[in-house]
Formats: structure tokens, C-alpha cells, sequence
């Protein structure tokens, strides 16, 4: 009689990108081992341009994609099944303003790159007082503006600027006009696409001491000229032990925790979970094993897995599809 596979939770290590706008609180607060500035920390990532890897079990040292190629239904769940994996999750550490950019659509991103459109969230972690981020046009603009404000530096006059609060959620469509603030902190789940059109990047210049590249006749092609008038989701408070909805779309479900003593979860076999933990520590209790885990820590939990249990004191966030 064949054994029944055991699955357990992964632990990850993430892929760190230092950008110039990035700063140190991932290092720091969120205990990433990089070195100097750290702007993106993707916890979960099976693209060829930035890997994860798994940290404990018998993976450890094996690549997240390698061990979702082996085992794609059990791991990955039915949902995603042998298709490429649908997410990518990071947490960005925004010392500076990020570019104004865009992301295109999925049908844009095949005929540009051949590979999926961008549709985003941002789950804010922890910001400074006053911090903002531009989300939308702030009144309908045409595409020779757009092009004429790039090149003069005034675009930032006709975006919609948007107050920002630890806990916002913000869902970042196709052909929408963003750049996260100065000061923000965000875990961002996303589609499985790093394509973006950089629109102005206030005249920075990058570590080759040359302007960054812009992408300003791409980005007007998939660009949503309209206004868009909107403050950020803000969340009720999730009661203590309690799991509390934060998103769901086409692509991803987000939900997020708050742990006090212990809460009891499974995965069902449709979706793998990734558990990220925001703030605080405690651990995974799975098959009578513990793992531990805290602030900025990331796991993998398999969609096949079933009953797991969550125990000590933090906030954390769910992501699967």
C-alpha cells in the first residue's frame, strides 16, 4: 500500500532588490540579512529574475519553483494545478517616492513581453505621519498632457493624492497611474508579472549616474485617463484569535490575522496559503512539529496540508488564490 505524502509548512528565504529609493527598516524591524539598502523583499517568487527558496524541511535549499514543478497539484493547489504560479508577494520598504508608473493589462503585457498584466494590492504594514501615494488621476487627462507633464515634471499636479494609514488597503487595477510615498511600508500581492512603465521618476539618476529609463510612449498606450476619486479601504479592527477578509479578486484572496493565543486554520486543497508575519512572532503548530516564526518571517503552506494551528501574539497576512 503506497504511504500517503506528509506535507509540512516551508519556510522561505526571499529575494532582496536594492533600489535607490529603498531604505533599511527590512533589515532592521523585519530582520532581512542583506546588506546596505534593501527597497523590496519578494517573499514569495518563483521567477527566474528573483527566486525564493525554501529554508527549512527537506526542501531546504531547494528553490520554491523547483519543488512546485515536482508537485504542482499538492503544493500549489488545484486551482493553480500545472499552470505558471499566479502570485508574487513582496514587502516594500519605500524611504523615497517611488516612480510614477503602470502596469498593463493582461492582454498588453502578452503583446509586450509575453507574460501576464499586473492587477496588485497593497496591504500597508506601518507608514510615517502624513505619509501619501498618488492612486489615479485627479481629473480626466489626454494623452499628449500625460506626455507633456512627464517631460516637464509637473504630472504630479493631475494625480490623485491619497492619505495613507497603517492597515489601508489599496487595489492597484491595469492602466492606473500609482507611485507609493516616502515612508510607506507595504506588503503588495500581485499578479506573477514584474512588467512596469516607468512614467517620471523626478529626475533621479541610477547607479550608473545616468537618468533612469522611462517608458513613456508604452505606458500612454495602456494608460486609464479617467479621474478616480478614492481614498483607501480601511479595515474594522480583526478581533483577537479572529481572521478577517481584506481582498478578493480574480487573482488573489488576502486575509489577515490577528493572534493573541491560538487560532486554528487549514488549507483545502484548492489554494496554497502564504503565511507572512507583519508584526510580532509565534508559531505554526502542523503534525504535532512547532515552527517558529517572527516579524518579517514568511511561509509556504501547501494546499494539500490541511489542519495547521497558529499560536502566540502578531499580525499576520494569508495569501493564496
Amino acid at each position: 500500500m503506497e504511504e500517503t505524502k506528509k506535507y509540512e509548512p516551508l519556510r522561505l528565504k526571499p529575494c532582496l532588490r536594492s533600489y535607490l529609493w529603498g531604505g533599511t527598516r527590512l533589515r532592521g524591524e523585519y530582520h532581512k540579512t542583506g546588506e546596505g539598502v534593501i527597497a523590496e523583499s519578494w517573499e514569495l517568487s518563483v521567477r527566474a529574475d528573483g527566486q525564493t527558496y525554501i529554508d527549512s524541511g527537506e526542501h531546504c535549499g531547494e528553490s520554491l519553483a523547483d519543488v512546485l514543478r515536482a508537485d504542482p497539484v499538492g503544493m500549489a493547489g488545484t486551482r493553480c494545478g500545472i499552470a505558471p504560479f499566479p502570485l508574487l508577494i513582496k514587502l516594500i520598504d519605500a524611504q523615497k517616492d517611488l516612480s510614477v508608473q503602470v502596469h498593463p493589462s493582461d492582454a498588453a503585457a502578452c503583446r509586450e513581453k509575453g507574460e501576464q498584466g499586473k492587477t496588485e494590492m497593497w496591504y500597508v504594514v506601518d507608514c510615517k505621519p502624513e505619509s501619501t501615494l498618488f492612486l489615479g488621476f485627479s481629473r480626466a487627462v489626454t494623452p499628449d498632457e500625460l506626455r507633456r507633464r512627464a517631460k516637464d515634471g509637473t504630472i504630479c499636479e493631475v494625480l490623485n493624492r491619497v492619505a495613507v494609514h497603517p492597515g489601508d488597503v489599496f487595489l492597484v487595477r491595469p492602466g492606473t497611474v500609482h507611485a507609493i510615498g516616502a515612508g510607506i511600508l507595504v506588503a503588495e500581492i500581485q499578479q506573477n508579472s514584474d512588467t512596469t512603465f516607468r512614467v517620471y521618476d523626478y529626475n533621479r539618476l541610477g547607479a550608473d549616474g545616468k537618468p533612469r529609463q522611462l517608458h513613456l510612449e508604452r505606458a500612454a498606450k495602456v494608460m486609464n485617463y479617467a479621474p478616480m476619486h478614492r481614498a483607501a479601504d480601511t479595515l474594522p479592527p480583526c478581533p483577537p484569535d479572529g481572521v478577517q477578509e481584506v481582498l478578493t479578486c480574480e487573482y488573489f484572496r488576502v486575509r489577515r490575522a490577528e493572534v493573541k493565543t491560538r487560532i486554528s486554520l487549514a488549507t483545502d486543497g484548492e489554494s496554497f496559503t502564504h503565511l507572512m508575519c507583519v508584526r510580532g512572532e509565534g508559531n505554526i503548530v502542523c503534525g504535532g512539529k512547532v515552527y517558529p516564526f517572527r516579524q518579517g518571517d514568511s511561509y509556504f503552506l501547501p494546499a494539500a496540508l490541511g489542519e495547521y494551528a497558529v499560536e502566540g501574539g502578531g499580525s499576520l497576512v494569508l495569501s493564496g488564490v
